[in-house]
């Protein structure tokens, strides 16, 4: 069905688990209560990294994929008359348990001033602190997806026109879309930090257009006698693991609770809400995100944080300060209008 690896995957372990409950007995020999008995094992297990059950949106979509793998195997030869169609009903969740599981829930997003902070109390002694430094950095101005950020290169970042060229033929993007980012207006240091970066690979290290631009940590034997970090490989990281530790250790360092890349992009929907003037430039901000549609940005990043939320609901209906520096006849005439004079 044309999915990338990671759904792929997803639906891989929900098999597996569905095979682990039937004693991986061929699916000729499917009966709906299989299916009763796994739902029933699903609400008894516990998450291995919390100890607690197994959250709605985790057996949610474990029980869809087995759903769609039901229908699929219902119309496959051999299995037609094995399997019916309505057997893959028994994978649904109860209608409230569904509710529960697509509930929408506030996400944790940094803000500006928390993102500066984390990288000016980074160090940038030794390469390695200097690439994690410029990472984050260059993760707000761009607000590029972890996957990507693994696989640009330095021939990608056009710094005279502030332009990130997100080319799906090299850089990972998502659904294999490929667009131009242009630098975010965010304010700071991380400008002149990224730039500074880009100069050390290409005039210290002496790196080409093809190399990394974050490139993967060189082990080797330290004088320890035991591996450890050494240096710069000219090779990328192979997946986003590596750079959601750096965020994490970073965040840490700076005595703030981790943020992982992907808020940064809720972090920049969110001043663009507040900076954009017209449509226009709302719609501009959104496509430098990758979205093709506006209103993908405003159901999946643009939700108003709680406390800007009371914000805007307080200040609805009250009388709009006047702009010192319109007109005096024209303020005069404001005032009039909020005094009801007129």
């Amino acid at each position: 069905m044309r999915r990338d690896e990671a759904s792929i995957d997803q639906v891989a372990k929900a098999l597996s688990r569905f095979e682990d409950v039937t004693g991986h007995k061929d699916f000729k020999k499917f009966h709906r209560e299989q299916a009763k008995a796994f739902k029933r094992k699903l609400d008894l297990e516990v998450n291995v990294r919390t100890g607690k059950p197994l959250a709605r949106a985790t057996v949610h979509s474990t029980l869809s994929a087995l759903r769609a793998f039901f229908i699929w195997l219902a119309g496959q030869p051999g299995y037609k008359s094995k399997i019916s169609y309505s057997d893959a009903d028994y994978f649904n969740l109860s209608e409230k348990d569904v509710r529960i599981a697509k509930a929408s829930r506030q996400k944790p997003v940094p803000t500006l001033e928390q993102v500066h902070h984390v990288i000016a109390s980074m160090f940038a002694t030794t390469d390695i602190e200097r690439r994690n430094r410029a990472l984050i950095a260059f993760t707000i101005l761009s607000g590029a997806r972890d996957g990507a950020l693994a696989s640009f290169k330095l021939k990608h970042v056009n710094l005279s026109e502030g332009l990130v060229d997100q080319d799906a033929r090299d850089v990972n993007t998502k659904a294999s879309k490929s667009f131009p980012t242009w630098f975010f207006p965010v304010g700071g240091e991380a400008m002149g930090i990224v730039s500074e970066w880009c100069a050390h690979l290409r005039d210290v290290l002496l790196w080409s257009d093809n190399d990394p631009l974050f490139p993967k940590t060189q082990m080797g034997l330290g004088q320890s006698g035991g591996f450890q970090a050494i240096g710069l490989s000219r090779e990328h990281w192979s997946g986003a693991g590596p750079i959601r530790k750096v965020f994490r250790e970073a965040f840490e360092a700076a005595g703030l609770p981790y943020f992982n890349p992907h808020s940064f992009r809720d972090a920049l929907v969110q001043l663009g809400e507040r900076e954009c003037r017209t449509p226009e430039e709302f719609k501009a901000w959104s496509q430098n995100l990758g979205h093709e549609r506006v209103l993908t940005t405003l159901t999946s990043y643009g939700a108003v944080p709680s406390q800007r939320q009371a914000e805007l609901i307080r200040q609805i209906g009250q009388p709009v300060a006047a702009d010192p520096l319109l007109d005096p006849d024209v303020r005069a005439l404001i005032e009039c209008i909020q005094n009801k004079r007129v």
